[in-house]
């Protein structure tokens, strides 16, 4: 099957830049020596936001890749490649 571009793509690509810039701003707080808690607290909020973007990714792909099945590669590449994309939930 041919890729092409999802339209979720841009949504996953801007929570993917903000989880940067947070990230970016954690070496900043521990620079600047802050608190630990405020630090793990920024830490989780990253995790928090790599997470979803990777969930979105992946129910887009199920969406996007794998009930086309049909029109591409047919059932047993679908189902190779949801075992491929499901070790990564």
């Amino acid at each position: 099957m041919a890729h092409t571009a999802h339209t979720s793509h841009p949504d996953i690509i801007k929570r993917l830049n903000r989880a940067a810039g947070h990230l970016r701003s954690i070496v900043g707080m521990i620079d600047d020596q802050r608190t630990c808690v405020d630090i793990a607290q920024q830490l989780q909020a990253v995790e928090n936001a790599v997470a979803s973007a990777k969930r979105a990714l992946i129910n887009d792909h199920i969406d996007h890749c794998l009930v086309h099945a049909e029109e591409g590669e047919g059932t047993k590449h679908a189902v190779d490649q949801f075992r491929a994309i499901s070790k990564y939930w």
